[in-house]
């Protein structure tokens, strides 16, 4: 008996050390009582909304605990907000409503997602004291009594970024009447908190889902096949090409640069793309696959992204979900293409706080330093071409009379590199993020400058084609080293003062660099690609099946969806069993459960 009541503590309580993953036991036998349950009750439409409506949240609780109560927080405040503003004919209200319900949100996000980050960033740059309390673990403590709660420390729920980009696109698409809102508040709960993409991921659209919600319940043979055939290739991207790859190579290069050649850094940032990726796209394709065998259809979030040309092209198949979001509600009204508002002078205004402080810490750091070293000047580039866009836009337009066309490419680059730079700071709290964001974004104003003066034509033929891939794929890589170091060295400032570029993720991401431009050992390579053999012959395979033309994949998907089930079902469990044979120590967390 006690093995049974230790089972079903572990399953139904929550630990912070167990989350439900789509890769862990405990998740697939809730899926498969979850999907049992659902067999007899998908033609009841309420009964059917309520039930999966519970079991989300407590699929939310067992990954984030009590936060649960934060996400049914945000579910009530933005449906009721939203049905007011969808009634009322007084215009006053309905933007009152929809300015609180944006506050709000992003004050949420902010509070538990930024608060060290920017507490640290106003001590640093005023010389204050100011330090972070945990304002709701004081409320409980008070509530309940005793200490229960850690009053000085924040914990991220996990994907609050994702949730609140979903329910504010619904709330800002109910304003401008471009959606009808949810006919009850289970069904917007439903919509908001579904489990397969509710952590990470994609960011699901009302528009795209709510109908959903009021069809009749279709899953033919073929859906059902295909289903089943993105479940597993999501395994297998996750856990025989991403995670391989990080436990035999790319994390123990991270986690000390210094011990490694030039060479063993490269190749560790070039793997790593192909790791975030398998990781990111294999959940998604697991979220699509477990969505669809409920009779749900999840947007597509990747499009082959390292077939891109140019780094534009790069983001426009790279998590569609966070793109087409940043595109639709910030881009476009800061006026896109076409236009500066007062929000491109305001972001423009932050965008130079920030590269006076990153200016003064260099100031600072220089002075200290004897011997400046290479990537000391990259990072003193990247600021300075970052920042170089703010006094540039403001000179064009207070003295650039008569040039509305140079105004328009301008603006354009401007928004442009706003949106990189918030993108960047979506994904966690770290100047390593933004400057991130902020060479991405680099890459696509220099690409649209570049598109209007060369003299090779995109396209015209496959070499071209060839080397577009190849050194957009290399660019895309390398920024990554930024990216990655913010993940591999967390520290955990408390808001105090600090050097902002001598964080523990700047120091990995500059050893990287000066690793790669001092000590490349090109002549080691034959040595270390024989020593990692296993871990290099999977990332070529993975990126030659990446390469592979769509219609080829879309035949051999419909092609597993065609086969009998019982081969069908055959072929999944030889799958499964193979690919878990690639799982060594604990199962490794998905990379984006942290934003």
């Amino acid at each position: 008996m006690e093995p049974v009541l230790k089972f079903l503590k572990a399953f139904f309580v929550f630990s912070p050390d167990s989350p439900f993953i789509f890769t862990g036991m405990f998740f697939w036998l809730f899926f498969a009582a979850v999907l049992a349950v659902d067999s007899f009750i998908y033609e009841r439409k309420k009964m059917r909304s309520l039930f999966l409506f519970v079991v989300s949240v407590f699929f939310y609780y067992k990954t984030s605990g009590l936060f649960f109560l934060l996400l049914l927080f945000t579910i009530t405040m933005d449906y009721n907000f939203s049905k007011i503003i969808a009634r009322s004919p007084k215009q006053w209200l309905r933007l009152l409503l929809v300015s609180l319900s944006v506050i709000i949100n992003l004050s949420i996000l902010a509070y538990f997602k930024y608060a060290y980050f920017f507490t640290a960033s106003y001590n640093t740059l005023f010389n204050g004291s100011a330090e972070v309390i945990n304002h709701l673990a004081v409320f409980g403590n008070g509530f309940f009594g005793g200490n229960t709660f850690d009053v000085d420390k924040i914990v991220l729920p996990v994907g609050v970024s994702f949730y609140t980009f979903q329910t504010l696109s619904y709330t800002l698409d109910v304003y401008k009447r471009r959606l009808e809102p949810a006919r009850s508040l289970l069904d917007f709960g439903f919509y908001v908190s579904f489990f397969p993409q509710l952590v990470a991921g994609p960011i699901v659209r009302a528009s795209e889902f709510l109908p959903q919600l009021y069809a009749p319940y279709s899953l033919s043979r073929k859906a059902f096949g295909i289903a089943v055939f993105w479940i597993l290739n999501g395994l297998i991207k996750k856990l025989v090409i991403g995670d391989y790859m990080a436990v035999n190579f790319i994390d123990r290069v991270f986690a000390n640069p210094g011990m490694y050649t030039g060479f063993e850094n490269f190749m560790s940032i070039m793997l790593y793309s192909l790791q975030v990726y398998a990781d990111f796209s294999g959940y998604t394709d697991i979220a699509i696959g477990v969505a669809g065998l409920m009779g749900f259809h999840l947007t597509q979030n990747f499009n082959s992204p390292y077939k891109a040309q140019n780094v534009s092209d790069f983001w426009r198949r790279w998590h569609i979900s966070l793109s087409t979001w940043l595109r639709d509600y910030l881009y476009i009204p800061l006026g896109g293409n076409k236009r500066a508002s007062v929000g491109t002078f305001l972001w423009l205004g932050i965008i130079g706080l920030i590269v006076g402080v990153l200016s003064w810490q260099y100031y600072l750091a220089f002075a200290k330093i004897p011997e400046y070293k290479f990537a000391d000047y990259v990072l003193f580039g990247c600021v300075s071409l970052i920042g170089v866009f703010a006094p540039l836009a403001l000179l064009i337009y207070a003295f650039g009379f008569g040039l509305d066309k140079l105004k328009k490419i301008v603006t354009t680059d401007i928004n442009m590199m706003i949106t990189m730079l918030v993108g960047g700071l979506w994904h966690g709290p770290s100047w390593n993020f933004v400057i991130w964001g902020g060479l991405n974004g680099l890459g696509m104003v220099f690409y649209r400058q570049w598109k209007r003066i060369s003299p090779i034509k995109e396209n015209k033929t496959w070499v071209v084609r060839i080397f577009s891939i190849l050194i957009t794929f290399v660019f895309i890589s390398l920024t990554r080293i930024f990216f990655r170091a913010a993940d591999a060295q967390k520290s955990d400032v408390r808001g105090q003062a600090q050097e902002l570029i001598n964080t523990p993720e700047m120091k990995t991401a500059k050893d990287m660099i000066n690793k790669m431009w001092y000590e490349f050992n090109l002549q080691l390579a034959p040595d270390i690609l024989a020593a990692y053999w296993k871990v290099f012959l999977i990332f070529v395979l993975g990126m030659i099946i990446h390469w592979l033309p769509e219609s080829w994949k879309e035949r051999y998907r419909e092609f597993f969806a065609s086969w009998p089930r019982v081969l069908q079902a055959v072929f999944a469990v030889v799958a499964v069993f193979f690919t878990y044979q690639f799982v060594s120590g604990d199962l490794q967390k998905f990379i984006y459960f942290q934003f």
